[in-house]
């Protein structure tokens, strides 16, 4: 199966540290990556680079196989590259609506117009999105009066309305209470499956790594320690002992 993205020897230093030491790694149609590994490995490093957010020192990121390296991050999203970040990147002072209804007119009109913001059919797209993400009933409220939980699901729905074809997200569990984040992942990752969606995310919680990925790598000073299966990479000794901690 031909690559969705494709990353090849890519390497990056801040000074004397080392982030990305020839980083290789393909991921394919529709798959479910996880990345683990301990802090300071150079997980958000990598999602930075393959967004545009930083260039690498050498290597190359392909996507569909067209070369985006150094590409801007924007120019990286119109091609059906989104991002999902740690913290939730939204207008809290904004209905959850109006914060999909300004994803989907940026993606229309590259902001050349904001006439199309209200329009009934922007509208009924984001509502089919917050009903599949199972937040309709939160279209009307303010960002800003949203549990954590619900916040990362708009999140992600503003991801979505960007119509991409691969998703990377950082850690889309961090901050959620304990009791809801199975639920979120559930209509997470159900939403992915259903639009035929890739997603690479970083994660620490290995309960949500087992029951949600179908592909890990794990990542140690910048480098790809392990790659496989989850029950073939989490059952590695090395990586228990490095990253579990057993």
């Amino acid at each position: 199966m031909t690559a969705l993205l494709e990353v090849k020897d890519v390497s990056i230093r801040f000074g004397g540290v080392v982030a990305a030491d020839g980083i290789s790694l393909a991921v394919k149609q529709s798959e479910q990556l996880a990345i683990i590994g301990p802090n300071g490995a150079g997980k958000t490093t990598f999602l930075n680079i393959c967004t545009g957010y930083l260039s690498p020192n050498g290597g190359k990121v392909y996507f569909e196989g067209r070369d985006i390296t150094r590409m801007a991050p924007r120019k990286i999203t119109k091609l059906g590259i989104a991002r999902a970040f740690q913290i939730p990147q939204l207008f809290l002072e904004q209905t959850v609506v109006e914060n999909l209804l300004l994803a989907i007119t940026s993606r229309r009109n590259g902001w050349s117009s904001l006439r199309t913001l209200g329009d009934s059919a922007g509208r009924d797209e984001a509502l089919n999105i917050l009903t599949q993400l199972g937040v309709a009933d939160h279209a009307l409220r303010r960002v800003d009066e949203l549990p954590e939980g619900t916040r990362k699901l708009v999140d992600i729905a503003i991801a979505l309305a960007l119509n991409p074809r691969l998703l990377l997200m950082d850690e889309p569990t961090s901050g959620v209470a304990s009791a809801e984040k199975f639920a979120v992942m559930d209509v997470l990752v159900s939403a992915l499956v259903a639009r035929r969606i890739a997603s690479v995310f970083v994660e620490h919680d290995m309960d949500i790594v087992t029951r949600y990925a179908s592909r890990v790598a794990v990542w140690s000073g910048g480098r790809i320690q392990i790659d496989g299966s989850p029950r073939e990479v989490l059952s590695d000794p090395e990586v228990r002992r490095t990253v579990i901690g057993q």
